[in-house]
């Protein structure tokens, strides 16, 4: 086998175990990588791993799945960067899928199924709230910043419709773009020089699956269709896409209660690999009208629709973008897009927290999760663990003195 083969396979062999033990979310996940990528392989420097994370935070999409392609497209070009791209996301999407099937399952067969998953709803929620005051707190720096994230809350909750945020996305990029001259002056060694082929194979099939999805109505096309898109227009990592989940599937189209979603987001939450994966679990709960085929199809089509969006962005993208980074105006417009996402989620944690009842268990429940992440080091699987059990322990107490 040749050097560049074993060199390979130990690449995909690293990246399986990263998608096997990631737990922690993006702190965790980021030394795990410092540790095996630079420390024990030498894949890529500690700089360039730093510099590349920056890039894939600055994209929308899924930023850890871009990071692990973007590090295989420096180590073996594209084809090694898919290969990792399958499998980092293949254990996650499969055990979404699974849950999507067991919850129906349950749901089917066993009156008050989901009454096991009656405290890890609001801890969902807990989740979120952490997610946003993390966000909020890491990339909100300026008032004017501030102001963005309110409006966008503001925005989101009163008109949560999939078709408001990419608006609030642009906008809130281009009023702060125009501070552009605050940011430092950067050198140009040489003329910007663009490679547009993964631009146009994103735009491409943004389009053609609109445009498949309208003229045939198929199911699997919409499906993809919808999740493309969301996947094209998330900035912020895996938390940003739960308001855009759960307006479109939950509110517009009612493919899933809310209970369904609080509970796959929570699951989604103690399950090693990339956050996005609760995306598998909503496509498969969508197409459940279809038998297991229509759950394993839908996991599977969800997948291939959130992830590919920012993988083909970062393969356009990382070609240039040591030139691109020295334009004023690129970097400025970061700044409002990051305050519109920290706005709806925000608005995401209320949205989902409205169909709730506001009694003192689940509001406990809320600010007890939010508490723990907070406050100790107790990781998540462990806390969505122990509100299964203590779901479990109710339930049972309740249906036995009854």
């Amino acid at each position: 086998m040749s050097v560049r083969k074993v060199r390979y396979y130990l690449f995909l062999k690293d990246i399986l175990a990263l998608s096997l033990t990631a737990f922690g979310g993006p702190q965790a996940f980021l030394a795990m990588l410092l540790e095996r990528m630079v420390g024990r392989r030498g894949y890529v420097t500690e700089e360039e791993l730093w510099e590349l994370n920056a890039l894939c935070n600055m994209l929308p999409g899924p930023s850890s799945t871009q990071l692990i392609c973007a590090i295989g497209f420096r180590v073996g070009g594209p084809n090694l960067a898919y290969l990792a791209l399958i499998v980092w996301i293949l254990p996650a999407t499969l055990l979404m899928t699974t849950a999507a099937i067991l919850i129906n399952f349950l749901q089917e067969n066993t009156p008050g199924a989901l009454n096991f998953a009656k405290f890890i709803q609001p801890m969902a929620i807990g989740f979120i709230i952490y997610a946003a005051q993390k966000t909020i707190s890491k990339m909100i720096k300026t008032t004017e910043a501030m102001v963005l994230v309110l409006i966008s809350a503001f925005v989101s909750f009163f008109y949560s419709s999939p078709f408001v945020f990419p608006i609030l996305l642009l906008l809130g990029g281009l009023s702060t773009s125009i501070k552009y001259k605050n940011q430092p002056k950067m050198e140009r060694d040489r003329p910007l020089r663009v490679n547009w082929a993964n631009f146009y194979l994103w735009a491409g099939v943004l389009i053609g699956a609109a445009a498949i999805g309208a003229v045939t109505q198929n199911s699997s096309v919409l499906l993809f269709e919808n999740f493309y898109r969301n996947g094209s227009l998330i900035f912020g990592g895996g938390q940003v896409l739960v308001p855009y989940l759960y307006t479109e599937f939950v509110d517009f189209k009612h493919f899933l209660s809310s209970e369904e979603f609080l509970t796959g987001y929570a699951i989604s939450q103690g399950i090693p690999g990339p956050t996005f994966s609760i995306s598998s679990y909503v496509g498969a709960l969508s197409m459940r009208e279809f038998g297991t085929i229509g759950f394993l199809m839908g996991g599977l089509i969800a997948a291939a629709g959130i992830f590919l969006p920012g993988i083909f962005l970062i393969f356009f993208v990382i070609r240039f973008w040591d030139q691109l980074k020295t334009y004023r105006p690129v970097r400025a417009a970061l700044e409002g897009i990051n305050a519109a996402s920290c706005g709806m989620l925000i608005a995401a944690a209320y949205l989902l927290f409205e169909p709730m009842d506001a009694n003192v268990v689940n509001i406990l429940m809320i600010l007890g999760t939010y508490s723990i992440l907070q406050f100790t080091k107790i990781s998540s699987p462990l806390i969505i663990a122990g509100g299964i059990i203590l779901g479990i322990l109710v339930n049972y107490l309740q249906n036995g003195l009854g």
